[in-house]
């Protein structure tokens, strides 16, 4: 039976692949899935609505439909993770951590050390929070095979 990850937040580096190489080294069944992270794409999921003369209107279509593919699979996953990076704020992986506590779905965070404060909250509701992708991929290996 495969476990489903949804991998939530930072598009800027190659966390994601990180993990997933490590769960297939590590013979995990995970399944894992993520939101569009190709920011322009992302940026662009509603324009095939019709244009618009404001640029909150484009982004307000462009989050709804992009919101179609982030709920769902945040309630088809067994656990989110949760990455937050240095670099940008990640409004949106807050807000997919608040739906997860919301949700009783289980979510580790995934951050480090630097924005430990101002992800006071986010963190007091995860299950984990790591600092590295490696303890991600041994909390799926513990999960999966304890």
């Amino acid at each position: 039976m495969s476990f489903y990850v949804y991998l939530s937040g930072e598009i800027h580096t190659d966390w994601r692949d990180e993990i997933r190489r490590g769960a297939e080294a590590a013979g995990l069944d995970v399944v894992f899935t993520a939101p569009v992270t190709d920011h322009d794409a992302s940026d662009a999921a509603g324009d095939h609505l019709g244009p618009q003369s404001e640029g909150f209107w484009r982004d307000h279509k462009s989050s709804k439909v992009n919101g179609i593919r982030t709920k769902t699979l945040i309630e088809q996953s067994d656990l989110v993770v949760v990455r937050f990076g240095d670099q940008y704020k990640q409004w949106n992986a807050a807000f997919d951590a608040g739906y997860c506590a919301a949700l009783g779905k289980p979510y580790v965070t995934l951050h480090g050390e630097s924005i430990i404060h101002p992800l006071k909250e986010v963190d007091a509701s995860a299950m984990a929070w790591a600092t590295t992708t490696e303890q991600v991929v041994e909390i799926l290996r513990y999960v999966l095979k304890a």
